[in-house]
């Protein structure tokens, strides 16, 4: 049997049909109450935490930082930094009781260079890595691994609503600057992030690791 996951609903059927040992919470990372609370069911199913990975994220409304309104920054930042800042919290009390833990954040290539009309969500995903950073050298010397990785355009259902949104010869536009050539698949960045988690990456911490192609080389 494969180790215990926490994931969504029809993942963890899936999962449990297969064999192995899982559970669906839902949980809106915008409302902290709700993290506290999945990370207690969590724990409280598996009796332990030992690897995270934060993922939740949302678009901003494409406009110009003159005409974006307040509530899509304040609606952006609560999930795509705000909730990744509480999930951490928790995680990482959990994760200190029990003396280890790895943590993967994920970022963005927004996170790394900005973006016409995208500045609420790049601030968010810039602010992302200075959580990961500053975690990271909290808790190095207590067992705890704290990194994050930057995907590029990864053909996921936020790419396919991107694109039925009016956006798609600029997604098209970007995968010909990608030096690869082509979009990224959402398990390569699941491998990525496995691997942080794993023993094998037992020595890097701190680190926001691109998944993009080689965009960011250029």
């Amino acid at each position: 049997m494969t180790p215990p996951t926490c994931c969504s609903g029809t993942e963890a059927d899936a999962l449990v049909a297969a064999g192995h040992k899982a559970i669906g919470i839902q949980c809106d990372v915008a409302d902290i109450d709700q993290v506290e609370a999945m990370i207690k069911e969590t724990v409280a199913t598996f009796g332990r935490l030992d690897a995270a990975f934060n993922n939740a994220g949302i678009q901003n409304q494409l406009v110009e930082i003159a005409d974006a309104t307040s509530e899509d920054y304040d609606n952006v930042m609560s999930v795509n930094l705000r909730g990744v800042w509480a999930c951490m919290k928790f995680q990482l009390q959990q994760m200190r009781r029990q003396g280890n833990g790895a943590i993967v954040n994920c970022s963005s290539l927004g996170g790394l260079v900005g973006g016409a009309e995208r500045a609420n969500y790049h601030a968010a995903k810039h602010g992302v890595i200075g959580l990961t950073k500053s975690a990271a050298l909290e808790y190095a010397k207590r067992n705890i691994r704290v990194n994050a990785v930057c995907p590029g355009l990864i053909w996921t259902p936020m790419a396919e609503q991107m694109a039925a949104s009016g956006q798609r010869e600029a997604l098209e536009a970007m995968v010909q600057s990608i030096p690869m050539g082509r979009h990224g698949r959402a398990e390569e960045i699941a491998d990525a992030v496995l691997w942080l988690c794993s023993r094998s990456a037992s020595y890097v911490t701190g680190q926001s690791i691109s998944v993009d192609g080689g965009f960011v080389m250029r």
